[in-house]
């Protein structure tokens, strides 16, 4: 077994129901190593602050080989693994979006049903089923486990009716584990007793979002979550900050 393909290994055995590892999300080699000397195994890259980071607009803003080119950095950077948010997959056949990600060094990625190359339609259940098993079979050639993190939208997008919402996210998810996913993401900030309902209907370690200063590891751990992640919330938490220490010299009367 290859050195990438036993980190890739180590990068899913992090994921344990009820136990769940913290992938705090970064955007850059400045923020990887903030998190990594923190003490934290692993990471994950986000759309949303890389794409903030350069001026580019989330939901696909930045060409593949611009995503690539900071994971390069992050990856260089660091010596924990890193797992890719890799949006809707740019338009590419899955074999390439694997081969640029392992290139990269990454062992890990998220791939939504959200296509925002074309308007930002939801993708058919069996049509994102079918987007996993491409990218399941990718890594399985590249003789690399990449962890594949199959996410839906359904309850960010408040996508149809309420009543059966939750129903269609787990009906969409099954589908994403029999095609060969790792970790299930039904994306939202979701109280603890729809977590939990979650964890307990889905096969597979599920992961969950919060911001950095919201509810604590034990709160998701007890609902049933594999995986903590941030999303931009993180970002837009020292965002904030770095704002009011601005703010305290700008105010500053002269003297």
């Amino acid at each position: 077994m290859s050195a990438r393909a036993e980190t890739a290994v180590a990068f899913r055995e992090l994921h344990r129901p009820g136990d769940p590892v913290v992938l705090p999300t970064v955007w850059d080699a400045w923020s990887a190593n903030l998190v990594q000397q923190a003490g934290f195994r692993a990471l994950t890259v986000g759309s949303h602050p890389l794409a903030a980071s350069v001026g580019a607009q989330d939901g696909e803003g930045m060409a593949f080989e611009q995503v690539l080119e900071r994971v390069r950095e992050i990856t260089a950077a660091v010596d924990i693994p890193v797992s890719v948010d890799s949006e809707s997959g740019y338009g590419l056949e899955p074999a390439r979006l694997v081969e640029g990600l392992l290139e990269a060094g990454a062992v890990g990625l998220n791939i939504e049903d959200t296509v925002h190359g074309e308007g930002d339609r939801l993708r058919e259940p069996q049509e994102h089923a079918d987007v996993v098993a491409g990218l399941r079979a990718a890594a399985d050639a590249a003789g690399v486990p990449l962890v594949v993190n199959a996410r839906t939208d359904l309850f960010l997008r408040g996508d149809g009716d309420p009543a059966d919402r939750f129903d269609r996210a787990v009906a969409r998810l099954l589908l994403a584990a029999e095609a060969g996913a790792d970790v299930l993401y039904p994306i939202g900030r979701h109280d603890p007793a729809t977590l939990a309902r979650l964890t307990a209907a889905l096969p597979l370690p599920v992961n969950a979002i919060t911001s950095p200063e919201a509810g604590d590891r034990a709160q998701f751990a007890e609902s049933g979550a594999a995986r903590i992640s941030f999303g931009p919330f993180l970002q837009y938490q020292l965002a904030a900050e770095a704002e009011r220490l601005l703010r305290r010299w700008q105010d500053a009367p002269a003297t």
